[in-house]
């Protein structure tokens, strides 16, 4: 037995719960970092008196249903007079100390005045979430962790219909099922890189690079004229070295059916098309940038709080992560213009192509009261709407219509897509080629990215090396899976 199938067995039994595959992660993420994704104490039954004292179209949806919709909620005007306390479990720890979480609850209870909202930050948020959830030990809002789809129904209530919450948000579709969304992202990520203009205009870097060898060599300019770290790791850290797998979709191949759809189903994934493009050539720039001794001088002793004001003051050129951490590099020091966020440099055809998607998602504990059910439907769609949160982390817009930061300028020439969901009855397929093949795409797989800078630094493996045996590993998932090879 595998050692991955014993840790999950182990973890289930633990658990007292069935976690077949976890995936699909919005940090994205979740990637899906991607990362992720029972009330607290039995609430006390719906009295219907707050439903009788709104509008007849909100009482007739709530006769209905029990609980409106998404897409049935109109923002200041519905459920204004609903009395409630709710709880919101969530991972922005930096938010709920600088006072922006407190602040956004004080202007939603102005217009809200009665619905009272607790809310609850965990440091170690992609573990600990899923501990929580198994005890039921949550609330009624939090960020989906990384469950597997098929679950989604046994702890959270759908939002809307697929289609309705199409017309109402970007993204609808992350964590889908069944035709339900569970989940509304509470901000969105264009996947690029973080980089500094000032440090870009002294290596005389005046063009921002479009293709793999276009951004070696803008990394060679900074090592040779500046005294900055061209590309910045973040190896030591971990979870910020799964950043990579954003981009091996859309950014790399320019079809958004690939990661959902055809990646599960492709013989030879790892292979070099040879033209620049695709997953071989993206992890390739990492590899070449280390071999070439472009990062940092000691990629073990990497620090994520530290880098920060790092990128902020000049001290680094570049860093691969999602748009998420634009506002924290811009917060950082007193040169936050110098900040800038470009695509990918990687290019199909001549055509840059961007991934945006969604981030952690509000989900709704489908064992809340329906009095509670409401009032977090209305929290998240104001939240969505109404407080400019995305808008002020830097984020893709979430709502239909949505503004976009400035920052996104550089993006103006590229192609922005997302992905497309699974096909019908496949849903469960990416977790499942993940957890067999243990490489964890867009799950969490950051060790087999840290492989490619050690592979690197030391010569103990050629970057080939690595690629085949990624190819080994996936072709013996797809047997053990009995998942047909198309492609």
């Amino acid at each position: 037995m595998k050692r991955k199938k014993v840790l999950a067995v182990t973890l289930a039994a633990a658990m007292t719960l069935s976690l077949a595959a976890c995936g699909d992660s919005q940090e994205t993420p979740a990637p899906a970092e991607p990362a992720a994704p029972a009330a607290e104490e039995a609430a006390p039954a719906d009295s219907g008196d707050a439903a009788e004292e709104e509008t007849p179209a909100a009482e007739a949806d709530t006769a209905t249903t029990g609980v409106p919709s998404y897409s049935q909620v109109k923002v200041g005007e519905d459920y204004t007079n609903l009395t409630a306390t709710i709880k919101w479990l969530h991972h922005k720890t930096d938010r709920a100390e600088d006072g922006t979480i407190d602040q956004m609850i004080a202007d939603f209870n102005a217009v809200y005045p009665n619905i009272a909202v607790e809310a609850e930050a965990i440091t170690d948020y992609a573990e600990d979430s899923l501990l929580r959830l198994s005890s039921g030990d949550w609330g009624d809002i939090m960020f989906i962790p990384a469950v597997d789809k098929s679950e989604l129904q046994n702890y959270f209530m759908p939002i809307d219909t697929l289609e309705n919450l199409s017309n109402e948000i970007n993204f609808a579709n992350i964590w889908e099922f069944g035709g339900q969304s569970y989940g509304v992202p509470y901000m969105a990520n264009a996947q690029g890189v973080l980089y500094n203009k000032a440090v870009f205009e002294a290596a005389g870097i005046t063009t921002l690079p479009k293709t793999p060898t276009e951004f070696i060599d803008a990394l060679q300019k900074i090592s040779d004229n500046t005294d900055a770290i061209p590309l910045y790791t973040n190896y030591a850290a971990g979870w910020t070295m799964g950043a990579w797998d954003a981009y091996i979709g859309v950014v790399s191949n320019g079809d958004n059916t690939y990661m959902n759809q055809k990646f599960v189903h492709t013989a030879e994934p790892f292979k070099d098309p040879g033209d620049g493009t695709g997953i071989y050539n993206l992890y390739k720039i990492l590899y070449d940038a280390v071999d070439k001794g472009l990062i940092e001088d000691d990629y073990t002793t990497t620090d994520w709080e530290g880098c920060k004001g790092m990128l902020n003051r000049g001290e680094i050129g570049t860093m691969v992560l999602g748009s998420w951490a634009y506002a924290q590099m811009v917060e950082a020091g007193d040169h936050g213009e110098d900040v800038g966020y470009m695509p990918f440099p990687m290019s199909v055809g001549g055509t840059q192509y961007a991934l945006a998607g969604g981030d952690y998602s509000y989900g709704i504990n489908v064992n809340s009261s329906d009095e509670n059910k409401t009032a977090a439907m209305v929290f998240i769609k104001w939240m969505t709407e109404e407080s400019g949160w995305c808008f002020n982390e830097g984020g893709y817009t979430v709502k239909k219509g949505g503004q976009n930061p400035d920052m996104y300028a550089a993006f103006d020439g590229a192609t922005i897509m997302s992905d497309e969901p699974s096909i019908a009855g496949e849903e469960t397929y990416l977790n499942d080629m993940n957890a067999e093949s243990e490489l964890s795409f867009n799950a969490g797989g950051n060790t087999k990215v840290q492989r490619v800078v050690e592979a690197a630094a030391t010569g103990a493996e050629t970057y080939d090396d690595i690629m085949s045996d990624w190819t080994e590993a996936w072709n013996a998932a797809q047997e053990e899976l009995g998942i047909a090879v198309t492609n």
